[in-house]
């Protein structure tokens, strides 16, 4: 088996990529980095962590970004390859953990010991629970989830090789309408296990 673990978990809106993620990283007793990603990054910074918030998980916008000799004036392409960099560090330096979002799949995808995961789920399931969760109405509720997969699609093709979603692209995809956020967890950690236990 072996002693490094990392999981990387990319999610629809609503889908509960997120609560999965919290109930895979405590079974398993290893760290999660999802929107707290960046009070790493800028460790030493708070107040620039919380002035970078905005950007992270976009794509640039175009025709306000300029590139010169590698180097570009874009917040949102500079806190990606930030984050990119502080993953690889961290995964280099042995530490096991959950990763959400952050084109976690594409950044360690030559390291044996990535599971990479892709959480879906039906509409009217994503619709519900967002109702449920943000106190959306309907019409807000759908809006809501299409603007945020379509900023998570947009930010994961303009910096993978790979396209968001895509099954062949993640080594599980799974539809967490089925079983519910709970049990989707225990499923993946049933898979989780046995893939640790073959490295």
């Amino acid at each position: 088996m072996s002693e490094q673990i990392l999981i990387s978990i990319g999610r629809e809106s609503g889908s509960g990529g997120l609560a999965i993620a919290q109930k895979i990283a405590e079974e398993l007793g290893i760290k999660i980095y999802d929107k707290n990603i960046l009070t790493q990054v800028y460790a030493e910074n708070e107040e620039l962590s919380e002035k970078m918030a905005k950007y992270e998980e976009k794509a640039p916008t175009p025709f306000l970004s300029r590139h010169v000799r590698g180097m570009t004036n874009s917040p949102e392409e500079n806190v990606a390859k930030q984050e990119f960099a502080f993953i690889s560090e961290r995964a280099a330096a042995g530490e096991s953990f959950v990763v959400v979002g952050r084109c976690a799949n594409e950044v360690l995808k030559d390291r044996k010991e990535l599971i990479s995961i892709f959480v879906n789920g039906d509409l009217e399931f994503r619709k519900q629970r967002t109702m449920e969760k943000e106190g959306l109405n309907e019409h807000d509720a759908l809006e809501k989830i299409g603007d945020t997969d379509n900023a998570r699609r947009k930010y994961h093709n303009k910096y993978c090789e790979s396209k968001w979603g895509d099954a062949k692209c993640y080594d599980l995809t799974i539809n967490v309408a089925k079983l519910g956020p709970e049990e989707t967890a225990n499923a993946l950690l049933a898979y989780i296990n046995r893939r640790m236990a073959a490295l």
